[in-house]
């Protein structure tokens, strides 16, 4: 029978840092995850590893011994994500951080005439204040990675006469709303 893998001892000074980053609204989502499962280890002990990481969301039940065993050979530092192959990321982490920064703000505040972001406008608004092109498959990917989603813009409202007494007039000849 395979030993059972236990998470060992964090100093107190790792169980602060593991605490913070399971709470953490800013860092990397994939971090705070990783965090979430020693932290309800810690919270409960008699959790197991595969049961701390279903806790904390992760579907295959090794996940969770995966992130345990790093955690337990290198510490804080072995929740990283370690060097993958491929292609460097074209954009730095800073660039990626002016993009939420400025999708968090609301439009209007900073001077441009519409109330939302649509993906097309905050693609040119980045590149008039940073001088940088984002494409539209790294923005979506970007703001869904942080958990922002799109909704749907809508053009109507209910009860127009209740917003503009003057809409009928306005609008027009239409197909069949007085």
């Amino acid at each position: 029978m395979p030993k059972r893998i236990q998470l060992r001892e964090p100093t107190s000074e790792e169980k602060r840092a593991i605490a913070r980053l399971a709470k953490a609204r800013t860092e990397a989502a994939q971090l705070v995850k990783r965090a979430q499962v020693l932290q309800a280890i810690i919270d409960n002990p008699k959790l197991s590893p595969s049961e701390a990481g279903q806790v904390a969301g992760y579907a295959h039940p090794a996940s969770g011994i995966e992130w345990v065993k790093r955690f337990n050979a290198e510490g804080l530092d072995g929740l990283q994500d370690r060097p993958r192959s491929g292609a460097p990321p074209k954009h730095s982490q800073a660039v990626r951080s002016q993009l939420l920064s400025l999708a968090l703000q609301k439009p209007q505040t900073l001077g441009y005439p519409f109330a939302l972001w649509t993906l097309d406008r905050l693609q040119r608004a980045f590149q008039e204040r940073h001088d940088v092109h984002l494409s539209d498959s790294t923005i979506w990917s970007w703001l869904d990675e942080e958990g922002f989603a799109w909704k749907r813009q809508q053009s109507w409202f209910p009860d127009p006469a209740k917003h503009d007494p003057a809409f009928a007039e306005k609008r027009g000849p239409s197909s069949g709303v007085t």
